[in-house]
Formats: C-alpha cells, structure tokens, sequence
C-alpha cells in the first residue's frame, strides 16, 4: 500500500479521473455516511459534493488529504489535521479515514492507520487523537483495537454531533 498527498490541478481542483475513484469509495461507505449525516442523501452522493467536501477540508491550510492505493487501486482516504484549533491540544488529528466498503475487513484499514502513525513520528509528534461518532460503535470498537484510548466524550466542531475522542501516543 501506498499513501500519497490529493494531487490537484493548478485551478486546486480534483482531477476527473480521480474524482470518480473518491465518489465510489464514498458512495461504498453508504452506512457511514448515513449515521454522519455529511451528505444530504446518503443513497445519492455525487462527484461534486465530494469536490465540494474535500475543498472545504482544503480550505484550513493544516489539513492534508491523503489517499491510500494498493496495486493501483485506490483502496482509500484519510483527512489528518496537523494543529488542532484548540491550543491547549498539542495533538495532531486524523479527522476522516474512509476505506473502500468492498475492501474492509482484509486489514487495509490497520494497514493505513500505521502508514498515518508513522507520518506523524517521522514529523516529530508524540501522540494523535481523533474522534468517533457516539452512534458508531464499529469504528469505535477498530480504533480500541489499535490501541486508541478514548479520553473524552464531547460534540463535534462542526455539527455538534456527539462524540468520544481517542488518542494514542505515537512511542
């Protein structure tokens, strides 16, 4: 598995191609998507609500998408956040990680985080957190898996959804 940055146009759009590779990986996570309520209808996610999403997370200058490929497929996404808006929190974050719904279960999902961990300690940093959705208990039960320990139950920034926050320091 690869992990590399979203590459963009010199117009900072997705190019086409790569577009339809992202809508299908969001259209696959449909139950995601329905508890998250991110998208308006989550039976009919188009390409440009993702173009859309994925500029608004563009927009803060400390978040990077990365997408994962493994034998040229794109298997998967992850939005991580360098500095939390909070200076208390010294943390970096990982805001999203989406695998491709076909291929879960098969260990990419494990296989990503670790290739997210070891960015963070090759930057330096100590810990990352990120938060779970309170009416998704399989992400929360992968995340405990991987050693992620929840530390705090809190509403989400964006739309005050209820949440537990995770983290697990990076030794």
């Amino acid at each position: 598995m690869i992990l590399e940055s979203l590459p963009l146009t010199p117009d900072h759009d997705i190019p086409g191609p790569l577009l339809v590779e992202l809508t299908a990986v969001y259209i696959s996570n449909r139950e995601f998507h329905a508890l998250s309520g991110d998208f308006p209808d989550p039976d009919d996610i188009r390409p440009e609500q993702v173009a859309a999403e994925l500029a608004d997370e563009l927009a803060n200058p400390d978040v990077e998408v990365l997408l994962a490929r493994s034998a040229g497929r794109l298997t998967g996404i992850v939005i991580t956040l360098a500095h939390h808006p909070d200076p208390a929190d010294p943390d970096p974050w990982i805001g999203l990680l989406m695998v491709d719904a076909g291929l879960q279960r098969q260990g990419h999902g494990r296989r990503l985080v670790s290739l997210v961990e070891d960015r963070f300690r090759s930057a330096g940093r100590t810990a990352v957190r990120l938060a779970v959705l309170e009416n998704n208990p399989k992400a929360l039960a992968f995340w405990t898996a991987l050693g992620y320990e929840t530390i705090d139950r809190r509403p989400d920034r964006g739309r005050g959804r209820p949440c537990a926050v995770l983290r697990k320091a990076l030794g």
